[in-house]
């Protein structure tokens, strides 16, 4: 795998005018219109080195937006690692302790596990439960396309299919490490009219990456329906290009202390052959299961127990 160096195009923004909020919790703010209405929840910094989504956030509170229904919520998230950003060594504060998108299981939050991510889930855990729509905002290690993650249910496909970008649509189960603030309660119950989108805006540090975060943004909240139906149309005037989607089949989760990719797989590489080897961890052979096996996310924290690469296959 390689370990290429991306220049820092993006200022992680000065998030502290946002530190008191207005929730009880820290760096936490939201409005409410007064009137009935879902619970819009825009989080950033899940990760502390993803600082996208805060320039995203900034941008929204600097355009005073209010909702003309229902709530709407600002949050950021892992504050704590993104106090130790540091543009001379980029990739190590993405968390604390650990990472604070696995810890979104009941019984893991419920529990005696302590770190410095779960101290501040636990925290957030209430305004997590009370949120009607999220929009989780993320980057990637990789100068790949940008893609929206909507996990299994219908309900989030046609909600990514509303917000109309990015261009690819990731259907997928998660991460064996752990389950995602975007998988928590309602947000994966196909039963539940709560929905989460998560998205991850490119490379991490590329000008472009916040440039997909706001424009996102304000396409989910047009869609939301807190806005006024002449904001949300100005927003969603211009079309972007039709989605595909690929549904995610496999995730192979590293087993032994020796992983290696066959290649240097970035994300979205198209295999054209089943049974191709892709990578290798310990003795065992890692194959492609079927044609056109799209490789999603390939990382590089090859450790054991962590998700190396997804599989999928374009279905729409």
């Amino acid at each position: 795998m390689a370990t290429d160096s991306y220049a820092i195009e993006l200022s992680a923004p000065d998030i502290t005018p946002y530190a008191a909020g207005n929730t009880g919790i820290p760096y936490v703010t939201s409005f409410d219109s007064g009137r009935a209405g879902p619970h819009v929840l825009l989080n950033a910094l899940t990760h502390g080195n993803e600082i996208c989504g805060a320039i995203a956030l900034d941008e929204i509170f600097r355009a005073s937006v209010r909702p003309a229904i229902g709530e709407l919520t600002l949050s950021f998230a892992n504050v704590a690692a993104y106090r130790r950003f540091d543009a001379t060594d980029p990739s190590a504060s993405r968390f604390v302790d650990e990472d604070f998108n696995r810890v979104w299981d009941t019984a893991v939050l419920d529990g005696s596990r302590a770190s410095a991510e779960l101290t501040r889930a636990r925290e957030l855990r209430p305004l997590i439960d009370s949120a009607d729509l999220l929009l989780d905002i993320h980057s990637m290690q990789h100068a790949t396309a940008p893609l929206m993650l909507a996990g299994l249910s219908d309900k989030c496909l046609n909600l990514a299919r509303r917000v109309g970008v990015p261009e690819l649509v990731i259907r997928d189960a998660g991460h064996a490490a752990g389950r995602r603030m975007r998988d928590y309660g309602g947000f994966s119950d196909a039963k539940s009219p709560k929905a989460a989108l998560l998205v991850e805006c490119g490379q991490h540090w590329e000008k472009r990456a916040a440039e997909v975060a706001i424009e996102t943004t304000w396409r989910f909240l047009a869609v939301s329906g807190v806005l006024t139906p002449a904001e949300s149309a100005r927003i969603l005037a211009a079309s972007p290009r039709p989605q595909r989607v690929v549904t995610v089949t496999d995730a192979v989760t590293i087993a032994s202390e020796h992983f290696e990719f066959a290649g240097d797989y970035r994300g979205l590489e198209v295999i054209p052959r089943a049974g191709t080897v892709i990578a290798r961890d310990g003795e065992r052979d890692i194959r492609t299961p079927y044609e056109e096996c799209v490789l999603i996310m390939p990382s590089r924290r090859l450790t054991r127990g962590q998700t190396a690469v997804r599989l999928g296959r374009f279905t729409g």
